[in-house]
């Protein structure tokens, strides 16, 4: 561990909230009689046991919410929407503040005012859209949704420790959440109690590790709430530079960056994704080495390859929200290199255009095998390749790489524009080439990763399918050509395996109004998961799903997510977490639990 964090642990653990926190684990007649005691319900013919909430006679009394904000410091906030300045009644009160509706308005669809919020979302349509800012809604009603009734603005470990005891002593639904940036509704759930970890922004840089595993180089140790960006300015920063293997999307939180697994605050590690200069360094799950973790029980623990390394494992792709609480995360460092950047874009119609894109698509393996990654959005009509991103490459040479594509896209008579930078760094580059995104959009998101066998074998296939899928209610189509497996050695860790033979991978949406009818709901859905999805998957009978990114109705996810590793995810699921305290849909472990009435009271099957 490094000495900012290890400080930080000791200073928790002589703190005067210690006391009132309970470090036991909980024993099996406990948890039984917990289990037993969990409000029952029916839906649809079938029995449950479900978490308690408001309308249960298990929901904690006042007094108990005012002991908890105690313990956390004053740091619990019952949860209004920021929406709520715009209507005229939200739980009882007016609320109506024209300059702070004017605030929300513009925030929203803004990644970093959303960043700062207490519990909204960027990607809107989880939270039933019932308290959505508004220029029109000055003399109405808005409720609560599918937004967390409480929420702690976590400062300490301790207080995220007070969180999970506190959800699991009173079987109450705990969520996660960091930034907002979610794809999948994991960062939002109706009568819950969120921990938000935004603020854990600690980072310390080493230039020799010293904390097992067998690796001695450099590392760095950063905090739950640390995005992207943050990240990779320090790594620039440092003498000399480095780099951290993370994401695309300055919003990401390295507790998903990595790990997919936690709940760090969103998403990295814990699903063990890739990112730009991963082509050369695998994903950013190879690189942890280690946690420090809220377990379930309520335990502050280091996971490592020589400390709890089963709970290591896992916590390295095995999902988000699934295992623990991520307060840290220690990673290796690489040396910065220099890095070339291409964009380039096709605006052309019919099937010219989709030449256009078989052109670019078709190449996937050869981009990846010369080291490169690239990001790129398709539509009907239109793509748009930004970057092309060569690491240790100068224009000459992302030039000639590209070549192949440039005499196919000419062979086709297909028009396109081009331009090439050069960077002395990476960091230089990302911060020129990568746009941020937008917020505030209401739709579902599915996808598939494909294996360099299928665009080999069935790339022409693909391809349709884009087109299957683009002409069917599709958005948008976001890609990545990404090789994980490329140029390193594999190391053991939850993610599936066949991302170590992967050279694509997409992101599919389907736009749902924040209005729609529950018909329409389920109709888009159909739409996403029976014929946007389904040409993917028909095309790519080798490839696999991506757990943060991918479809909450993916067929078969547990093979679709993680293949092989799933039976042993779902062992250590049971050993660690046997309460269910945390959860997110189709994560290991969650077969029988179901959010019932519509997505609210999320509930186990008896």
């Amino acid at each position: 561990m490094a000495p900012l964090f290890t400080s930080l642990i000791v200073s928790l653990f002589t703190s005067s909230l210690l006391p009132s926190i309970s470090t036991a684990s909980s024993s099996p007649s406990t948890i039984e009689s917990r289990q037993n005691n969990a409000p029952l319900a029916t839906w649809q013919g079938r029995q449950y046991r479900c978490k308690c909430y408001k309308t249960d006679s298990c929901w904690p009394a006042a007094a108990s919410w005012t002991a908890l904000n105690t313990t956390v410091g004053g740091n619990l906030f019952k949860v209004v929407p920021p929406g709520a300045t715009c209507y005229n009644s939200f739980d009882g009160k007016n609320l109506y503040n024209q300059q702070q509706c004017q605030t929300a308005n513009s925030g929203w669809s803004k990644e970093d005012w959303h960043a700062d919020q207490q519990v909204t979302n960027m990607w809107t349509y989880w939270t039933n859209h019932t308290c959505n800012p508004s220029t029109t809604a000055r003399n109405t009603a808005c409720t609560l949704g599918h937004l967390p009734e409480y929420v702690i603005m976590a400062k300490t470990a301790a207080h995220i420790k007070a969180g999970v005891d506190y959800a699991r002593t009173n079987n109450i639904r705990l969520l996660i959440r960091n930034t907002g940036h979610d794809f999948m509704g994991r960062s939002t759930g109706f009568g819950s109690l969120a921990i938000n970890t935004h603020s854990f922004k600690q980072v310390s840089f080493v230039k020799n590790y010293t904390g097992g595993g067998g690796y001695t180089g450099s590392a760095v140790t950063v905090g739950a709430g640390i995005q992207v960006r943050e990240l990779y300015k320090l790594a620039n920063a440092q003498s000399p530079k480095v780099v951290v293997v993370g994401g695309s999307v300055r919003l990401w939180d390295w507790r998903g960056v990595i790990f997919r697994g936690v709940g760090m605050g969103r998403w990295l590690v814990t699903m063990g994704w890739m990112w730009d200069v991963e082509a050369n360094f695998l994903v950013a799950a190879d690189h942890a080495l280690s946690f420090e973790v809220v377990s379930a029980a309520g335990d502050i623990i280091t996971a490592s390859a020589e400390s709890n390394p089963d709970l290591f494992w896992a916590l390295k792709g095995g999902g988000p929200s699934t295992f623990g609480a991520v307060i840290s995360v220690t990673l290796k460092t690489f040396p910065e290199v220099p890095t070339a950047g291409v964009s380039l874009s096709i605006r052309a119609s019919g099937d010219q255009f989709w030449k256009g894109v078989a052109a670019f698509h078709n190449l996937a393996n050869h981009y990846v095998e010369n080291g490169m990654f690239v990001y790129y959005e398709l539509s009907s009509n239109s793509l748009t390749i930004q970057p092309f991103v060569g690491p240790n490459m100068n224009k000459a040479k992302i030039e000639a790489v590209l070549k192949p594509l440039f005499d196919a896209l000419k062979a086709s008579n297909v028009q396109y524009t081009t331009s090439t930078r050069e960077f002395p760094t990476f960091f230089e580059l990302y911060t020129a080439m990568f746009q941020d995104e937008s917020a505030g959009f209401s739709g579902l998101v599915g996808g598939r990763m494909f294996t360099k066998q299928d665009i080999k074998e069935n790339g022409d296939k693909i391809v349709q399918a884009y087109k299957t899928a683009s002409a069917s209610g599709g958005f948008a189509i976001i890609g990545h050509i990404v090789g994980p497996g490329f140029g390193a050695p594999t190391a053991d860790n939850a993610i599936h395996p066949k991302w170590r033979n992967a050279s694509s991978f997409s992101i599919t949406m389907v736009q749902v109004a924040g209005n729609a009818a529950l018909s329409a709901k389920q109709a888009a859905q159909d739409r996403l998961t029976n014929v946007v999805d389904k040409a993917l998957r028909d095309a790519s009978p080798n490839g696999a799903a991506y757990v943060n990114e991918g479809n909450l109705e993916e067929p078969n996810w547990q093979e679709a997510y993680w293949g092989s590793k799933y039976p042993r995810l779902l062992e250590l699921k049971g050993k660690w977490d046997p309460e269910g305290v945390f959860y997110a849909r189709t994560t290991p472990g969650t077969e029988n639990w179901e959010s019932i009435e519509w997505g609210s009271r999320l509930c186990k099957r008896v």
